[in-house]
């Protein structure tokens, strides 16, 4: 994914929380909170699996750990968490 398309996201996501302003402050709480989950629920496996696979080409935890701005241990834990893959 290009730079240029997590800019045209950003975009997006800036829009809608634009459009949340004029709601009354629970709701905009309630749909703020429904918009962080589902991008952590998305991106937070890609994330780990991005990690394994720097981890499988030989990085290191500090190495992997610097690329997503967590401490190697925390990069440690994320990769204990990975389930093994079918068939292993």
């Amino acid at each position: 994914m290009s730079s240029e398309k997590v800019a045209f996201l950003r975009t997006d996501v800036e829009r809608l929380c634009a459009e949340l302003v004029e709601l009354a402050p629970a709701l905009r709480l309630r749909v703020l909170t429904e918009l962080r989950a589902a991008v952590d629920e998305v991106t937070s496996p890609a994330l780990a699996a991005a990690m394994a696979a720097a981890q499988d080409e030989g990085w290191g935890l500090r190495r992997i750990g610097a690329f997503v701005g967590l401490s190697h241990e925390h990069v440690r834990r994320t990769l204990a968490a990975i389930p093994p893959a079918s068939g292993e």
